[in-house]
């Protein structure tokens, strides 16, 4: 670099200031240069900071236990609400000489964070690793762009702080996770003190980059991620340019620093990614062969909304449901699909709202739903299938929760007509929502009498229950919820696989341990189960679950479970020992914490993948009957309650000319359904068929009556009366006689 003179820098300084243009004075190599003046550029738009909103600690903390995906999209949320801390907000501009592919040099003034994107305040904040995908979000989202290797190196040599890189063995997959990103945000804090270092300062050597390369698009390493730079102090780079990891992988040594997405070339204000795909003055900004042809990491694909995640299906009056949906900024409208088997979808309506009401259908009916987003640049896949009954009952619901988002063979996302068939056919109402929704607040499992997770063979890859669900599983349970849980992975995850909260929750919460694999650890060879004696459940003897031909996935292995800490079993896995293990767990008690008792049923094995459907309905009603204390009632209050459709012989018979005829309308005593309505038809035909009357046609609750019939327009001679409801019908013959 040429070396000024001091009376070069004043003369220089007092021209700029003398035309009125503003001048920036930066450190390089121990000598001033004057930076062009920047105010001609966009500046970063960053909304402002929330004063309430999460510090850095407190963030890391919400997030250490979440997977990859759910820890991106809380990311997302923070810094596009403006999570960041403010001194990242005053971008440093460095003015350098670089020369283009003919070898001409060109002045350039770019604007850069002195640090890289943390979460916070000035105060307490946390630099954050992220996937590529989520920075470029961020970076269009704010006018910016990421670094190219070449800028990398450019702004480490005009870093006022240059600090070692801090680096830790591999253990496992430690570096991968967010205690360790605190500990190297700690770290590096502790570095920057002690070199007298202040908040703003232009800082290098601490972070691996996140750069646009031309390495995005190698046809040999699709949706990976490129990384540069963490330079040692002799100004070498640790990481050469690689796409080695995929856009999923990060660990503590990665840093997203960003860029204004506008540079000052030779006095005029372009853009960076206009110059990066532009022949010869690519080179200014890029030391790589050639043109990058996609200068982000964001495809057409990358661009079209993805599949939407978390919502939920509820009722809303007895000829309406109610679909909620998570604020997506990504999407412009929502296809939403209408079925009413969950297969074949004739029906859709588009919605441009969060919260979409579907009126003018049936009453008591089941109505299935899934949905598509658009934007646009286009459509996204169809999301998995929800469902919920149309009611304005007060009767108490069950919720359906779908967590089984694991792409195993099989797995059709669409179980859900499984569990509420079996929910349904036991005189239940339903909701359901997404494991998603669940977390986002759309739905509160406290809403409801008893929760069904549909976990499938959800497994470590996916997670079955986060460390967020098992918060909010515990506060139901200990508020004297019921929950249901059935999955052949859920033991292999939360005991065998899991960190020491997840064993404590497995334990505490779910009442299981995990004992195997599968029962003798033989995969693909064990598919029935057995109820044991002397326990709550009754209603079958023998069922049997899938192995891959009966519409569901198969059950390669199904979790040997044992009870623990109060839980007791109630099936085994029928040809193993049940002294070493059990397919199935239930308890009744107080949990820890607990205020109410609460109740839970494991098992091995998922619900939906039992077969035939009778089988699914008899195991559902044990467990529900099993929620609902009915062995708490007496039996004459059972007797005392109608629980069938009856219809009476009338009195007198024969009459002249009126008689009272009786019936009743049902509870369904074991499901606590006693105000449930129930269409209740009651008409009289004559001999030939012909109507006469029709006596009764409304809905009615549960109850004995008794209606009278005159007769005294009819001739003598036989009449007949009909009872009829839903699946049900009865008649009785009178005589009339005058």
């Amino acid at each position: 670099m040429k070396k000024y003179t001091p009376i070069f820098i004043f003369i220089a300084l007092f021209c700029c200031l003398a035309s009125g243009v503003k001048a920036e004075i930066n450190h390089i190599n121990g000598f001033k240069t004057l930076i062009t003046n920047t105010d001609s550029l966009s500046q970063l738009n960053i909304p402002p900071r929330n004063p309430a909103a999460l510090s850095g600690s407190q963030f890391m903390q919400k997030v250490e236990n979440m997977t990859f995906e759910d820890r991106e999209d809380e990311i997302y949320k923070e810094i596009s609400s403006g999570n960041i801390p403010d001194f990242l907000r005053n971008l440093v501009s460095i003015e350098t000489n670089f020369n283009d592919a003919n070898g001409q040099s060109h002045l350039v003034t770019f604007q850069v964070m002195p640090d890289y994107l943390a979460i916070g305040s000035d105060e307490d904040f946390c630099r954050i690793p992220m996937g590529p995908i989520t920075a470029q979000k961020l970076a269009d989202l704010f006018g910016a762009v990421l670094p190219t290797s070449k800028l990398v190196d450019n702004i480490y040599q005009n870093a006022e702080i240059k600090l070692a890189p801090v680096t830790y063995y591999p253990v496992g997959n430690q570096n991968e996770l967010v205690p360790k990103f605190v500990q190297h945000n700690t770290d590096i804090e502790q570095q920057r003190i002690s070199a007298g270092g202040t908040l703003g300062q232009l800082v290098g050597g601490i972070k691996k980059d996140v750069v646009l390369s031309n390495k995005i698009t190698d046809p040999s390493r699709e949706n990976h991620v490129v990384i540069y730079g963490w330079h040692q102090l002799d100004g070498s780079p640790i990481q050469p340019l690689t796409n080695i990891h995929y856009d999923t992988y990060v660990d503590y040594s990665h840093g997203i620093r960003f860029i204004n997405s506008q540079i000052i070339l030779d006095d005029e204000v372009q853009e960076i990614t206009d110059i990066l795909s532009t022949p010869i003055l690519y080179k200014i900004l890029s030391n790589e062969y050639g043109i990058m042809t996609q200068p982000t990491y964001l495809s057409i694909e990358d661009l079209s909304p993805k599949t939407p995640k978390s919502f939920g299906v509820i009722s809303e009056s007895e000829n309406s449901i109610k679909l909620l949906i998570e604020d997506n900024n990504d999407v412009d409208t929502f296809v939403v699909y209408i079925s009413t088997d969950g297969i074949n979808f004739n029906t859709n309506i588009i919605a441009d709202s969060n919260i979409v009401i579907i009126d003018n259908l049936k009453g008591d009916t089941r109505y299935f739903i899934n949905i598509t987003a658009k934007n646009s640049y286009g459509f996204s896949p169809e999301s998995e299938v929800l469902s919920a009954v149309t009611s304005s009952s007060n009767e108490p619901k069950i919720l359906i929760v779908n967590g089984f988002d694991r792409a195993s063979s099989g797995n059709t996302f669409n179980f859900i007509r499984q569990h509420s068939e079996s929910i349904w056919d036991n005189s239940y109402y339903y909701e359901s929502a997404t494991n998603d929704a669940v977390l986002d607040g759309l739905v509160n499992l406290e809403d409801y009498f008893a929760v069904d997770y549909i976990l499938g063979d959800e497994s470590t890859a996916d997670e079955t229950f986060s460390y967020l669900e098992q918060n909010l599983i515990k506060s139901y349970l200990q508020n004297g919820g019921n929950l249901f849980v059935s999955g052949s992975e859920l033991a292999w995850d939360l005991d065998y696989k899991g960190s020491s909260s997840d064993k404590q929750f497995i334990s505490n919460y779910l009442k299981i341990k995990y004992i195997a694999d599968a029962p003798n650890n033989s995969p693909q060879t064990y598919y029935q189960a057995s109820l044991l004696v002397n326990t709550v459940f009754n209603d079958f003897s023998t069922i049997n679950f899938d192995n891959g031909s009966h519409g569901s996935i198969d059950v390669k292995w199904p979790d040997v479970i044992q009870g623990t800490n109060g839980g007791k079993s109630f099936l085994t896995y029928e040809g193993f020992d049940s002294s070493y293990g059990s397919a199935g767990i239930y308890y009744e008690g107080m949990f820890p914490s607990g205020t109410k008792i609460g109740k839970i049923v494991c098992m091995g094995f998922p619900l939906e993948t039992i077969y035939k459907a009778e089988s699914r309905t008899a195991l559902m009603g044990d467990i529900l009957d099993f929620y609902s204390d009915i062995t708490d009632l007496d039996e004459k209050d059972i007797l005392t309650i109608p629980n069938k459709l009856n219809l009476y012989q009338n009195y007198p018979n024969p009459f002249n000319p009126i008689t009272t005829i009786k019936y009743t309308v049902p509870t369904n005593v074991k499901r606590r359904m006693s105000n449930v309505e129930t269409f209740i038809r009651l008409e009289v035909f004559d001999v030939l068929g012909r109507e006469v009357t029709t006596l009764v046609n409304k809905k009615q609750k549960p109850g004995n009556y008794s209606v009278e019939f005159n007769g005294i327009n009819l001739v003598s001679g036989i009449y007949y009366y009909t009872l009829s409801s839903d699946n049900f019908i009865e008649t009785r013959k009178m005589m009339l006689l005058k």
